[in-house]
Formats: C-alpha cells, sequence, structure tokens
C-alpha cells in the first residue's frame, strides 16, 4: 500500500508541475494587473512593446481615456520587450475572440506571425506606432512616418554644424521598424554632408542608462565628438547625463525623438539642441477610433500617418 501511495504522489507531481509552470508562464506573458478597462459591448485586446518606456506609456495614456467616451472594454498585455511575448498575447485575444486586436510591435520581423494569425481569424487588427514585414496583412497602421523623424533631427544637427563635424549615433534595438526607418531617415540627411563623419554608432537599445554608459565610454576614446544624434529621448538623456559636469558639456549637441516630457524640458532648459514631436495621444485616440470603425465592419484607410513637429528652445510646446 505504502509503496502504490508514493506511486501515486510521483504520478501526479509529474503530471501537475508541468501544468502549473505552463500556467505561471501564461501569466507573466500580460501585464500583472491585466485589469480590463471599462464595461462596453466591444472587447479589444492590446498589446504593448514594453511599457518601461515612457513613450509607449504615454500611448496606453490615451488609449484608456479614449475608451472612456466609447462603448469598449479593452484588455491589456504587456510584451515586455519580447516579440514572442505579444504573438502568444494576440493568440490568446483570438481565443477570447476579442472584437479587435490593436498592437503596439516590438519588432518588425518578429511580430509577422501575430498579424497572420489575427486575419486568418478575420479579427481587424490596428498596428500602432510600429510597422512590421507583412503590415499589408493588418487592418490598418496608426503612427508617424519614422524615416521623416530620422531626417528632421539629423537636419538640426547638421544645420548647427555648418555642414562639418563628427557624430556619434545612438540606436534603438536592432530588428524594430522605428530602428530601421530612422536610421534610413539620418543616413539619407548624412550622405549628402561629407565633410560630417560617423565616428561611432551603437545600440543602447532606447534606454537612458545603456546610453549613459556607452556614452561615457565614447567620451574616453573619442576627445573630438560634436553632436550625438539619438533615436530617441530615453537616450538622448542618457547621453546627457554623461556629457553633464565634464568639460565637454557645453561642446557637444544632442537630438532626440518622442518629445516625452523630460526631453521637452531638458530643450527648453539648453541641455538638448531639440526633439521630434510625436503624438503619442492622438496616435493612441485614432488607434482606438479606427478598432471601433473596422469592429463595426466600416471600412477605413489602410495607412494613418501623424506628421511630427520639431522642437528646438525657440519652439518648445507649453
Amino acid at each position: 500500500m505504502l509503496r502504490k501511495k508514493y506511486l501515486f504522489i510521483i504520478v501526479f507531481l509529474v503530471v501537475a508541475i508541468p501544468v502549473l509552470i505552463l500556467f505561471l508562464n501564461s501569466r507573466s506573458n500580460g501585464t500583472e494587473d491585466d485589469e480590463t478597462k471599462v464595461n462596453g459591448k466591444y472587447r479589444f485586446g492590446v498589446s504593448y512593446e514594453n511599457l518601461e518606456s515612457e513613450y509607449v506609456q504615454g500611448l496606453q495614456e490615451a488609449i484608456q481615456e479614449k475608451v472612456k467616451e466609447l462603448d469598449v472594454t479593452i484588455i491589456e498585455k504587456d510584451g515586455r520587450g519580447k516579440a514572442e511575448n505579444q504573438v502568444m498575447q494576440v493568440e490568446n485575444f483570438i481565443f477570447d475572440k476579442v472584437d479587435a486586436i490593436i498592437l503596439n510591435p516590438y519588432e518588425k520581423d518578429g511580430t509577422v506571425l501575430a498579424v497572420k494569425k489575427a486575419k486568418e481569424a478575420n479579427i481587424p487588427l490596428i498596428l500602432l506606432s510600429g510597422e512590421v514585414e507583412n503590415i499589408e496583412e493588418a487592418t490598418a497602421y496608426v503612427g508617424s512616418a519614422d524615416i521623416v523623424a530620422g531626417r528632421m533631427e539629423t537636419e538640426l544637427i547638421v544645420n548647427v554644424l555648418g555642414g562639418k563635424g563628427n557624430i556619434v549615433i545612438l540606436h534603438l534595438q536592432g530588428g524594430s521598424s522605428l530602428q530601421i526607418s530612422r536610421d534610413a531617415g539620418i543616413k539619407n540627411v548624412l550622405s549628402q554632408y561629407p565633410e560630417i563623419k560617423i565616428i561611432s554608432e551603437q545600440t543602447a537599445n532606447g534606454n537612458r542608462e545603456q546610453a549613459k554608459y556607452l556614452m561615457e565610454k565614447w567620451l574616453e576614446k573619442l576627445p573630438d565628438i560634436d553632436a550625438v544624434i539619438s533615436q530617441n529621448d530615453a537616450m538622448a538623456l542618457g547621453a546627457y547625463d554623461a556629457i553633464k559636469g565634464t568639460s565637454r558639456e557645453d561642446e557637444i549637441d544632442i537630438v532626440g525623438i518622442d518629445a516625452i516630457p523630460e526631453a521637452v524640458e531638458a530643450v527648453k532648459k539648453g541641455k538638448l539642441l531639440g526633439t521630434i514631436f510625436q503624438d503619442s495621444k492622438q496616435q493612441g485616440f485614432m488607434a482606438i477610433e479606427l478598432a471601433l470603425k473596422a469592429a463595426k465592419g466600416e471600412e477605413i484607410d489602410h495607412m494613418n500617418y501623424i506628421p511630427f513637429r520639431i522642437i528646438t528652445k525657440q519652439s518648445y510646446i507649453q
């Protein structure tokens, strides 16, 4: 009898432990609270690329604000910087039979399957502030033309340098549509100015602390940096953190993209040369509006762009 009892316990553990692990993993792929916002007729699933990003937090705030006006329930998930998480989240939305999905993709290639599966399930999917390779399979895209943002910030630097100088570039995470497009815009402008040299470029993954560390290393090794082109504001602020208090603080110009509040304040105070305003609020609003129209079977435009604006010390947003 004792032997049978032990055998039963062993069999139970062998079966139960993997099931428990799968359950915990599936829970970890969402936000901690995974709360449903507003009780409405329509149910939307929203997957954010990474809610550690201040810009993505702005998208979330806009979406949460907009649904209060509409007959919509949203279920929110945080991809936490992993495309595979977002694919799983979209699969769960499909299983839950949501009326529409909003995907803020982390990677251009990594979330292709999510878009494909939503299309196969005949559930409208709105891409928000990030493109994917199979964008034509999405119901619609809402965002800004990131190649333009790269051009705009680079033109600011070109003008202040007078077409001559040495620059370094801080990249977003490789493979994201933002990184690819913003880099293309930067290089497009720089190709017209042969006397501006890129003396180093590296990814800091959109992270302030990584950018600070990288900038500190560049300052040690590269004494002739004239400017920093950063593909987002968090990294621009990280570069400034490394430069402030040094003898180079007033010699190196820094630009970023997104116009997060701290960056706008830094521009106002002359710490950053400028930032490119990407309207997260209007993007979030439009994503919800288009998702609702699509869920109702109404026709919507496939590509929906919200223009960027340049912010300098002379023209900062109040």
